[in-house]
């Protein structure tokens, strides 16, 4: 009985030596078995007064912390204040192992103010790669290359970008149909060689001297041609409507710029002229051809310099061709628009696509 006690009471004084130690030196690994070459991490831990001074154990990279066990990297150590005028002084340690076996971790030497501190002792447990070596010729092939399963999120952007693809394709064809169908209003501007007033009026007349015959009614439609003709000149020459005035309100005008025996001539001309078409008048044949002597004579002395010129004459479009010609332009626009981004869009659709292939 005595005995019994005497081992309860070492029991608990070395349960309680432990625990006092405990509170000062912390140590613990995250996994106590491994597989070779894995890594594990050993925690080290002080709990001291504020203001004390700590140095904890520091291990180089491949440097063994105990036979068969390599530390790969240590973290600098960290402070923290957890209250009561304490704090907590830690440092981590990853750690790996290459052979299989059961190694003891030993308790690190913590130094609190010159004094030695230790931690308590691990196991860590090396296991290796299980290998049959009943069977040693009985092994796998290498295995086929896997298909990735589908993935509708991978693939939905492509997807929605195709559907708009084939929408633009068919307004781009809905369109072009309709360009197509409404044909284009092909206006072309002309050249056109304006003739001097002058050059005008003597080749009509020698176009009607060519034509006169000596009748009556020939005489009549002498005349009006060879007066239509001096109108026309007069508008294009002196710039007032002759072609809506008498024969003596064309003289009257005449008369204010021209030569008096000239007017004379003229007025002579218009005189006769009238007679034939109105009074049936019948002229001879030398005074036929003074009349249209003295017509030329008229458009010889009031010519002038006037040069042979080209101009370019545009047609005038109604506000329906104009509206046409502008919807059209504007088709045409889209056209262009909707092709440079149907093809921009179906070269990003298949670069994706392949990406996503690969």
């Amino acid at each position: 009985m005595f005995k019994v006690k005497n081992i309860i009471l070492s029991l608990a004084l070395l349960g309680g030596s432990g625990l006092a130690q405990a509170q000062q030196v912390e140590q613990r690994i995250d996994s106590l078995q491994i597989l070779i070459g894995q890594q594990t991490v050993l925690h080290l831990k002080a709990s001291v007064k504020q203001g004390d001074k700590v140095q904890l154990p520091s291990f180089k990279p491949q440097q063994q912390i105990t036979p068969g066990v390599e530390v790969v990297e240590q973290s600098k150590g960290d402070t923290s204040h957890i209250g009561d005028d304490r704090m907590v002084v830690s440092r981590d340690y990853t750690l790996t192992s290459f052979d299989e076996k059961v190694y003891v971790i030993p308790a690190l030497n913590v130094k609190v103010n010159g004094k030695n501190f230790h931690g308590n002792q691990l196991a860590l447990k090396v296991l290796t790669v299980p290998v049959d070596t009943v069977h040693p010729n009985q092994f796998y092939p290498p295995k086929d290359v896997q298909d990735n399963p589908f993935s509708w999120s991978e693939w939905s952007a492509q997807f929605w970008l195709s559907l708009l693809l084939l929408i633009l394709c068919g307004l781009w064809l809905y369109l072009r149909n309709r360009l197509k169908n409404n044909k284009p209003i092909i206006t072309h501007i002309r050249i056109v060689k304006r003739v001097p007033a002058h050059e005008k009026a003597l080749n009509q007349i020698n176009v009607i001297k060519q034509q006169h015959v000596e009748n009556q009614e020939t005489q009549k439609a002498y005349y009006t041609q060879l007066t239509n003709t001096l109108r026309e000149y007069i508008v294009s020459r002196f710039g007032f409507n002759a072609m809506e005035m008498t024969s003596m309100e064309i003289i009257e005008r005449l008369r204010e710029a021209g030569d008096q025996k000239m007017i004379d001539e003229l007025k002579e001309l218009f005189q006769t002229a009238d007679l034939v078409k109105f009074a049936k008048y019948e002229t001879l044949v030398n005074e036929n051809d003074a009349n249209l002597v003295n017509a030329i004579n008229f458009i010889d002395q009031t010519k002038t310099d006037e040069k042979p010129t080209e101009e370019k004459v545009v047609p005038q479009l109604t506000n329906e061709e104009q509206k046409t010609q502008s919807q059209r332009r504007l088709i045409k626009s889209l056209l262009w628009i909707g092709a440079i981004v149907g093809l921009a869009l179906l070269g990003y659709i298949i670069y994706q696509s392949a990406m996503l292939l690969m």
